[in-house]
């Protein structure tokens, strides 16, 4: 099988493109610059937000393009987070629709920012979007992207905080390293997260099985609470957390970003779960301990 990545040089696609090859898919890259090699056996295609992307000969597309969610929201930064999902839903679109031979499937990431604030409440593929900046863009990204289901088989992937050796954890380890990590807010919000070696065989196993379509959470089946996640991550660093990140003061640093860190979302993978997928990394703490 053909794979095309878009996003190919972000943490989570160099993963996915090791991962792909490992598991014998022939692999192109989609950057926003081809000239400079992803990797020896990856050819290497454009992806912008201002033309149409050569999917020629893919069997399946996975979409991973987009502006990163994590920092301070101004109007700017907001602005990129939902021009790089819309504008990008849209290319990738085109690309289909201009290919000759159409691929099989599309895979396209969303986030559990979709489902916005949940509490405690047991939140599955089958649950409504939320409400928030996030939560909107989300459910507008996948109507888009919604669009391509009459020209092929649509996965939407709602992504946790994704672990492993980047992602989140290489903005949390040295805040941690120090001695400075610790709750946010009162610690009881849940947490929903996915290793990255679990992220990349989900999205691989959603292109290759025709019976996942439609929403799919990329999560861990064991969502943890907040505080639980800090002290088992100041654990593995053998450091302390005894510092609390009040809301008020997160408010007043990271403005709206603030509520991805202090609402609570617990979201199972009923669609994963369902399908059998196997998960290597089911509970946090093996997950953190293989990077720490």
């Amino acid at each position: 099988m053909k794979l095309g990545i878009t996003g190919a040089r972000g943490f989570v696609g160099k993963q996915l493109i090791q991962a792909a090859i490992r598991r014998g898919f022939e692999v192109i890259g989609y950057t926003r610059n081809p000239a400079s090699p992803i990797h020896d056996c990856v050819e290497t295609r454009r992806f912008s937000l201002n033309e149409t992307p050569d999917f020629e000969g893919c069997d399946a597309i996975i979409h991973l393009a987009g502006e990163n969610v994590a920092g301070l929201w101004t109007a700017a930064k907001k602005r990129r987070i939902r021009d790089s999902r819309i504008d990008g839903a849209k290319q990738v679109l085109a690309g289909i629709r201009a290919a000759t031979r159409k691929p099989e499937v599309l895979i396209a990431a969303s986030a559990i920012g979709f489902y916005g604030d949940c509490g405690d409440a047991d939140i599955t593929e089958l649950s409504p979007p939320g409400t928030g900046y996030l939560a909107e863009t989300c459910a507008e990204n996948e109507a888009m992207i919604l669009d391509a289901e009459h020209l092929c088989r649509v996965v939407r992937a709602r992504i946790g905080i994704v672990l492993g050796d980047g992602g989140a954890l290489r903005v949390m380890r040295p805040i941690f390293k120090l001695g400075l990590g610790g709750p946010a807010g009162n610690g009881r919000q849940w947490m929903s997260w996915i290793h990255v070696t679990d992220l990349t065989e989900l999205l691989l196993f959603a292109a290759l099985n025709l019976d996942v379509r439609g929403a799919m959470n990329a999560t861990a089946p064991w969502p943890v609470r907040n505080a639980d996640f800090t002290q088992l991550l100041a654990k593995s660093l053998g450091r302390p957390a005894f510092f609390r990140a009040p809301a008020f003061a997160l408010r007043l640093f990271l403005r709206e970003f603030a509520d991805e860190l202090l609402w609570s979302r617990r979201i199972l993978p009923a669609v994963a779960t369902a399908q059998k997928f196997g998960f290597r990394f089911p509970e946090l703490t093996p997950a953190v301990f293989a990077n720490s």
